[in-house]
């Protein structure tokens, strides 16, 4: 891993790199290739000391920023950060590559037939209905002697066409425009 410091109004010490380079060693094989590159920023401001760290893996960017009165602290917290999303990136990126399903399943055989997509639903004219001028009760009493699920009238009082239909719960339930 490749190691970029930048000071704002604080000198990058020895101690400082070698404090964040132990720290990068224990995640090191999460990122095992020697891609990725790390551009640490250390900046004081009055009492202040900000940590924050800029990790570049593969096309990701790792951030984190954490601020403490102890330099170190701030660095090791902003490290730990970096860790948990890195570990939460590897394990997407391993579930995704786990998950996907081989080629061979996709590809079709050269003996087997691909169908297109499903043809388009088509609307099939099953009978015709009489509509015969009746009220909504005398509709009630032709449907619940026959099989069938509804019944189209014409309502004898307004001369609107109803629907009239068995409901689930044994109850009729009543259209109208």
């Amino acid at each position: 891993m490749e190691f970029e410091y930048t000071g704002r109004h604080i000198d990058v010490t020895p101690a400082l790199r070698a404090h964040v380079e132990d720290h990068f060693q224990k995640i090191e094989q999460i990122f095992n290739d020697s891609t990725a590159r790390a551009h640490v920023i250390i900046e004081v401001e009055k009492n202040r000391q900000i940590g924050e760290i800029l990790v570049h893996w593969r096309d990701h960017t790792l951030t984190a920023t954490d601020t403490n009165a102890d330099m170190y602290m701030a660095l090791t917290r902003a490290i730990a950060k970096i860790e948990k999303q890195a570990i939460k990136l590897k394990k997407k990126i391993i579930d995704r590559k786990q998950g996907a399903r081989r080629i061979s399943s996709i590809t079709v055989q050269p003996d087997e037939q691909l169908d297109a997509s499903p043809p388009a639903p088509r609307i099939i004219n099953a009978r015709r209905y009489i509509v015969k001028p009746m009220t909504a009760e005398e509709a009630s009493m032709i449907l619940s002697g026959e099989d069938d699920q509804f019944l189209v009238f014409r309502d004898a009082d307004t001369d609107r066409v109803g629907v009239l239909y068995k409901r689930s719960d044994g109850n009729f339930g009543l259209i109208e425009p």
